[in-house]
């Protein structure tokens, strides 16, 4: 009987003594703890992979990088380039036209006073304006690379003769036409090259080889940035011009592999004209060409190719004698940069520590400490989250609407500027025709994955660029989800049910891998979807996870796997060079899944060359209605992301008034996390 009485007794009595304890002891929003108080944390699921601002592709090592370094400009809350080491910069253009010989004598004399006496009618008053100054440059040589790889060509010497140079304020794309308004529409068209070349070292050139890289009129567009003389990197050692070209020296370098090299390649060459200030040169007309410079810029003084050999024969990561590269460096572990924050450790798989730069340029944060948690598993987030322990949360798509409905904290949400999609490698004779990758895409059910999965927290997309870009095509139709048509087109090429159920060819079974990393409880949810999905058509899919370094460095960066389920984020900017020109298929590269189209290349050439945005936007609108009929990626949707943060997290203003958190114009919840700080006690609002 006394046994009864306490087991009926015990819960109420367990009940009485929780309750009795939440009555004295302290929740985490009533602590005065002020080092937490200074401290913000994050989680992540996945660990960084290498803190090089010039090396790193993933997003948890963007993460970092963004803190640590500075680029010469950044994008501003107008989503405007705005300066960051650059106090100002300016883009003008010098153009090198060649001289027709077959004009009468001293031709080189007669071009340069057309142009002049031509410049003074009247119609041409606005186009005179753009001119600073015209004249003849002295003969010079040069070598021209070869036009295209593996053609059997090489290197060439070439001696230019007298060029008329032209200075003009800004860039003008369509300056040709412009010029043979005034010199006449034949001008320069049957000018031989051949005559600047030694006959004995032409083989394997064409006259149409020598045309495209001696073309008629050569454009230099230039930006000269003048740089803050008051920028110093983390170790105390003052940033100057050297310093930005060295970060271009080292995105270029072929031992460093790094994937911004495209974004560079148009450089002509960097002139340093003082110690805060320089000029890029360019080759060619680029019209990225400034974006690429939020590029974080490294320190020239630790990572000389003396430091970096020393550096490595200590650690003993490579033999002496085998050429230095910024990948093997230890600094991509323990960075140096002239952030708002500077490193302090990295525990690997466990946390990332930041510590506040008192001397940042742009004044320095609010918060003392920034810690970046690696933490797998979504609900352990949530739940540290929920204790105190972390500062934010990416919430789940189920669990969006509840969050945004709580009071007690701050929620924030905007569709992603990237998509998710599964990546076909393009190598593998099963995906090399666009029949199978169509096919396969149609199979899939995505209206009920974003139903499903993102609890309707989603947008189909139907191409590379951000849904809510100008680039994107909005006339381009979704694929529709139509299995039996999916069956008909892997039919039309052969493959067959066998008796088992899975679609056969020659004796062997339509099968291959998927992969994804694991900790993306999203990611793995689609590739379990996709599985079955493809399964019920007969095509036999074994899914793999794996961690996320292991995932980058030995499937994704050198192009061995067979299809993945991956996601971009994007900037807004018409130009996917790096993610889809044929030239980035390499190692470490971000074309990994091999895409390769002759017209989808111009088209991107293109969109580098046009500085006029109505005519970027009729070209992305091309190039994405291509890349979606040849579906190279199924592409699935872009996420509407919901964070949420503390209410005790507040921004201060410049005016020092506290003020309630807000995202960036591009949706960056953290945009403005320099304002932020933690209050003792909510506010209220």
């Amino acid at each position: 009987m006394i046994l009864r009485r306490f087991l009926l007794l015990a819960p109420a009595i367990t009940v009485l003594l929780l309750l009795q304890a939440s009555a004295w002891v302290p929740r985490y929003g009533q602590t005065q703890n002020q080092s937490r108080l200074d401290t913000f944390i994050e989680a992540s699921a996945g660990d960084a992979r290498l803190l090089n601002p010039v090396l790193h592709a993933d997003t948890s090592s963007g993460r970092i990088v963004g803190l640590v370094f500075d680029g010469l400009l950044k994008i501003g809350d107008d989503l405007r380039l705005h300066g960051a080491l650059a106090r100002t910069w300016a883009i003008r253009e010098e153009a090198y036209l060649l001289i027709d010989p077959k004009l009468a004598d001293d031709p080189q004399t007669q071009v340069v006073q057309k142009l002049r006496d031509g410049l003074l009618a009247p119609e041409q008053q606005s186009f005179a304006a753009l001119i600073r100054g015209i004249e003849i440059v002295p003969a010079s040589s040069r070598v021209l690379a070869p036009v295209a790889q593996n053609t059997g060509q090489r290197a060439l010497k070439v001696q230019l003769p007298e060029r008329v140079r032209i200075s003009l304020t800004r860039v003008v794309p369509d300056l040709l036409p412009k010029l043979r308004n005034l010199l006449g529409q034949d001008y320069g068209q049957n000018i031989d090259r051949q005559a600047f070349v030694r006959p004995a070292q032409a083989g394997g050139w064409s006259n149409a080889d020598l045309e495209q890289r001696l073309p008629v009129l050569e454009h230099n567009p230039i930006i000269q940035f003048d740089l803050r003389s008051d920028v110093r990197f983390h170790d105390g050692v003052a940033f100057d011009a050297r310093d930005v070209l060295f970060t271009y020296q080292a995105i270029m370098s072929p031992r460093n592999l790094s994937p911004l090299r495209s974004n560079f390649e148009p450089i002509k060459l960097i002139r340093i004209l003082g110690r805060h200030r320089l000029e890029v040169v360019y080759k060619r007309l680029f019209s990225s060409a400034v974006n690429a410079w939020t590029v974080g810029i490294l320190p020239r003084h630790l990572l000389s190719d003396s430091q970096l050999a020393s550096d490595q024969r200590q650690r003993g990561a490579l033999p002496a004698q085998k050429p230095v590269s910024l990948r093997h460096s230890n600094f991509n572990r323990h960075p140096v940069g002239t952030g708002a924050f500077r490193f302090v450790q990295w525990q690997s798989s466990e946390f990332i520590e930041l510590e506040r730069n008192p001397n940042y340029w742009d004044g320095p944060p609010l918060y003392r400490r920034y810690y970046y948690r690696i933490i797998p598993d979504n609900l352990t987030q949530e739940l540290e989250f929920r204790s105190g322990a972390v500062d934010t949360y990416q919430v789940e798509p189920h669990q969006a609407h509840r969050y945004r409905a709580n009071p007690h904290y701050q929620a924030f949400s905007a569709l992603s500027h990237g998509y998710t999609y599964i990546g076909y490698n393009l190598r593998h004779p099963l995906f090399a025709d666009q029949r199978m990758r169509r096919a396969l895409g149609m199979a899939i059910d995505t209206q009920s994955i974003i139903r499903y999965v993102l609890f309707g927290e989603g947008q189909r997309v139907t191409g590379p660029y951000p849904r809510q870009s100008p680039w994107y095509n909005e006339r381009i139709p979704a694929l529709p989800y139509d299995p039996q048509a999916a069956l008909s087109l892997l039919r039309e090429m052969g493959w067959q049910k066998n008796s088992q159920g899975w679609l056969e060819r020659d004796g062997a079974i339509l099968e291959f891998n998927l992969i994804t990393n694991n900790g993306n409880l999203r990611r793995k949810a689609i590739a379990s979807i996709v599985q079955r999905a493809w399964q019920r058509i007969g095509v036999k899919c074994n899914v793999q996870l794996f961690e996320w370094a292991v995932f980058l460095k030995d499937f994704i960066n050198p192009g061995k796997f067979d299809a993945v389920v991956l996601g971009w984020q994007l900037d807004l900017d018409p130009d996917l060079y790096q993610i889809w020109h044929s030239s980035q298929t390499g190692p470490n590269q971000l074309n990994f899944v091999g895409f390769k189209n002759a017209r989808a290349d111009r088209l991107m050439e293109r969109i580098r060359r046009v500085y006029d945005s109505a005519t970027q936007i009729k070209l992305a609108h091309e190039l994405h209605a291509l890349i979606a009929q040849q579906q190279p990626y199924t592409f699935l949707f872009a996420p509407q992301g919901t964070r949420i943060l503390d209410r005790r997290i507040v921004m201060r203003n410049a005016a020092n008034q506290i003020t309630p958190v807000r995202a960036g114009g591009a949706g960056d919840l953290f945009y403005y996390m320099n304002r932020w700080q933690k209050l003792a006690h909510d506010t209220g609002w």
